[in-house]
């Protein structure tokens, strides 16, 4: 315990020397949540992928109107020709057996062409597919509110543990004024030859004060870290720190429901069983587009192609083409059916599979969330009444220190006594606040496993 709250005092000594020359900024709560959830790696890899679920609906969407539309064209350099037949028109030239490249003559050849596929009916394979990347998009969604709510939670420990740290600070500087008039007194004794003064309670004072110096090198650490951590956090640099709006550590505004109300809370609120359900629903479209399959679908086919060459003329026959100077176009309905019977099967089956999956899923996160709601649940309300009885013994032991110190002042009090008083006064005091830290941080665990954001907590 000595050892922990000689940590906790040189780190605050530390920040609040470090912090000299630079700017202090204030944050609540909700802004170092709202600013931790802005920079967290997690949480914009889980936001880029409800991006690619949205890119995926608006894909399946697009199918629906010309889903194929190709275009391409060709580029040349080609001689004309030239015919011997005397009074041969040059729409006619597919008459001459003899036609000749005429070498003499170039001229840029050009052909572009363009098809395109409208569906017209697919057995809702098309109408199944948007739907089911609607629901995954759901699902997707939900999934990034649960790490929403995971990265919540940490962030509200974080700030927590800033105002612990301030609180331990404060407890050690009261402590450290006792301390040393208790070493005032004990020096005077000495020097009065007082008979009551103990060698024992001597070496127990010196080991009582010395223990404070044995972990210098792992506060350093400690306070690099957390103010590592801080920085990332708000983004801050050499020039601006921040610190909690808050300078007491208090429990926050709760009142413990009985477990019906959470458990009734989480199966309403929880993203995770959300995103389940939308898998669900994406899994059973997905089987209707794939049955579909089996059905032949009926689309509308457009293409139209254009050559032009100058050197080479247009052919008047309709059944003759001169493919380097001709248009054409055309519209007509067709079926398309896979005859890949047995594939079909096995994307079927596939399809069954992965739903059937999925409402496993469904079981096993509901059997996960009740185990973890029950425990959150123990763990606040043991939390509360650890942090109430802690309370009610620090009074006590406030009492005894008074009392010591009384008797010791007026000459009738025992060293060993009233540094057993002190200490325990001291440790009830840190955890007290430890306790309080948990209480906090217990309920926050417990809003989050029922589907409450800890942004509603607040501090009396």
């Amino acid at each position: 315990m000595q050892r922990i709250l000689y940590i906790s005092f040189l780190l605050l000594t530390f920040l609040i020397t470090s912090a000299q020359g630079q700017d202090t900024l204030k944050v609540n709560l909700q802004e170092f949540i709202d600013r931790g959830l802005e920079r967290s790696g997690q949480v914009s890899y889980e936001r880029h992928s409800v991006s690619m679920s949205e890119n995926r609906v608006q894909q399946a969407r697009n199918q629906r109107i010309l889903p194929r539309v190709q275009f391409n064209s060709q580029h040349g350099v080609v001689p004309g020709v030239k015919s011997e037949v005397e009074g041969l028109s040059e729409g006619e030239f597919y008459l001459d057996p003899n036609l000749e490249n005429d070498w003499e003559d170039w001229a840029i050849f050009t052909r572009a062409e363009i098809s395109a596929v409208q569906p017209i009916y697919s057995w809702g394979a098309i109408d199944n597919a948007i739907a089911a990347a609607e629901a995954g998009a759901r699902a997707a969604e939900f999934q990034f509110s649960a790490v929403n709510a995971e990265a919540e939670v940490q962030l509200f420990e974080l700030y927590y543990s800033y105002l612990l740290a301030f609180e331990v600070n404060r407890i050690l500087a009261d402590a450290e004024e006792q301390v040393d008039r208790v070493e005032s007194q004990i020096e005077q004794m000495r020097e009065d030859g007082d008979p009551d003064l103990k060698e024992a309670d001597v070496f127990r004072f010196e080991i009582f004060k010395t223990e404070f110096e044995t972990q210098k090198s792992e506060v350093k650490e400690s306070l690099a870290s957390i103010t590592r951590i801080w920085n990332y956090v708000m983004g801050g640099s050499e020039d601006v720190i921040y610190e909690p709006e808050e300078s007491f550590l208090d429990p926050v505004a709760f009142d413990l429901k009985p477990y019906d109300f959470y458990q009734q809370t989480a199966v309403e609120n929880r993203p995770e069983l959300k995103g389940v359900d939308a898998g669900i629903e994406a899994r059973a479209k997905g089987k209707e587009a794939v049955k579909a399959q089996q059905f032949p679908a009926l689309f509308l086919g457009i293409s139209g192609s254009y050559a032009n060459t100058p050197n080479r003329p247009r052919q008047t026959n309709p059944f003759i083409i001169n493919n380097t100077n001709y248009s054409s176009a055309a519209v007509g309905f067709g079926i398309r059916q896979n005859l890949n019977f047995k594939s079909i099967k096995n994307q079927m089956d596939r399809a069954d599979i992965e739903y059937n999956r999925v409402r496993d899923l469904k079981d096993a996160l509901m059997d996960g969330i009740y185990l973890e709601l029950n425990e959150t649940y123990r763990q606040a309300s043991v939390a509360e009444v650890r942090a109430n009885q802690t309370d009610e013994a620090l009074s006590t032991a406030r009492n005894w220190v008074r009392h010591e110190q009384l008797n010791y002042d007026i000459g009738f009090g025992d060293v060993e006594e009233l540094l057993n008083a002190m200490q325990k006064e001291l440790e009830l005091r840190v955890e007290l606040k430890q306790n309080v830290f948990d209480l906090n941080k217990k309920v926050a665990e417990l809003y989050r496993a029922s589907g409450i954001t800890v942004k509603q907590l607040s501090i009396n």
